[in-house]
């Protein structure tokens, strides 16, 4: 069961109000990286959780990210009372409510659907989507998801604090910003008091792929560091060494048919059979002009005969109806 309290988790002190401020402010309530999304991706990793300890840090940072929601909703409310003043109540000309929405750069979604309130989209008016939540059910996978959540959406406290004076919305912002970099801490210490978390998942790696290190982009920039060097990796410069990477493999793909599977593949392929020794005119061939690039030309035979003898009439006609009507 849920109690609301009435009092914000931190004060919101708006100096003045500020539509285009508030339209970015959205990716926090209703984008990718927002308010909702956290809540939303910890409560349903939460209602799943076996381990009593996880589970109670699960909702209890789920709940706070609703809490954290509401001040952030509160926030896009005070920047847009005057959009949502003017809207509601038409004291401006037509034109000049206009070029309010417009010039203020809200989106028409922001300003007539929800008359400048808090609505659950992003910045460019995208309705906010259950795709945002991405958990996988597995302890050692979703915590590391979340951790990255968190990075996320302190990058993107960050860019907003940049973008505004306000004292009052940056102190809100710089609270929001910094419970990220305390869940994160949270969720790292859930994530290492599982025992044997790497690889996530129950199934190990296969032998020797997992200290593999493929140089697969060569050229001026290689770099070599601990990440693909030293003891701990088998770095592979010469690429033909794991191409196929499985023994015995030739690196072609198979399947074996049944008998009716067998016949029916022998019938397409007959249709379907290319001739290379063919060179047809296309239409390509037959409507070429400057900038076609090299086309079937004078060995073309009969049909490139026909076509250009066909196109050296119509020409002549042309000229021919051109000097009568002169004439005439």
């Amino acid at each position: 069961m849920f109690m609301h309290n009435k009092r914000l988790q931190y004060t919101v002190r708006v100096s003045e109000p500020n539509p285009k401020l508030a339209c970015m402010l959205l990716e926090q309530f209703g984008g990718a990286e927002g308010e909702l999304a956290a809540a939303m991706r910890y409560f349903t990793q939460g209602l799943a959780e076996e381990d009593p300890g996880r589970k109670d840090m699960l909702l209890d940072i789920a709940t706070e990210e609703l809490s954290h929601l509401e001040v952030i909703g509160s926030i896009i409310a005070m920047l847009n009372k005057g959009v949502r003043a003017q809207l509601t109540e038409a004291q401006l000309a037509e034109t000049e409510l206009y070029q309010m929405v417009g010039t203020s750069s809200t989106s028409v979604k922001e300003s007539v659907l929800f008359g400048g309130g808090p609505g659950l989209i992003d910045s460019a008016g995208v309705p906010w989507s259950a795709n945002y939540i991405d958990s996988r059910g597995e302890p050692t996978v979703d915590l590391r998801s979340n951790i990255a959540a968190e990075s996320r959406a302190k990058i993107v406290y960050e860019r907003l604090i940049a973008v505004t004076d306000d004292p009052g919305i940056k102190e809100a912002l710089g609270f929001l910003m910094t419970r990220e970099i305390a869940h994160q801490k949270s969720f790292e210490k859930a994530l290492f008091a599982i025992e044997d978390n790497f690889p996530p998942g129950k199934l190990p790696g296969v032998d020797p792929y997992t200290d593999m290190y493929v140089n697969a982009s060569q050229g001026e920039g290689d770099m070599q560091g601990s990440w693909n060097s030293g003891e701990q990796w088998n770095r592979v410069d010469d690429l033909n060494e794991v191409l196929p990477a499985d023994p015995g493999g030739d690196g072609t793909a198979s399947v074996q048919l049944g008998p009716v599977d067998t016949a029916a593949m022998g019938k397409m392929m007959a249709r379907l059979k290319s001739d290379p020794a063919k060179n047809p005119v296309t239409g390509a061939d037959l409507g070429a002009g400057p900038g076609a690039g090299k086309t079937t030309n004078g060995d073309m035979g009969a049909s490139s005969t026909i076509h250009t003898a066909t196109r050296d009439a119509e020409v002549a006609a042309a000229h021919q109806m051109k000097e009568r009507a002169d004439a005439e």
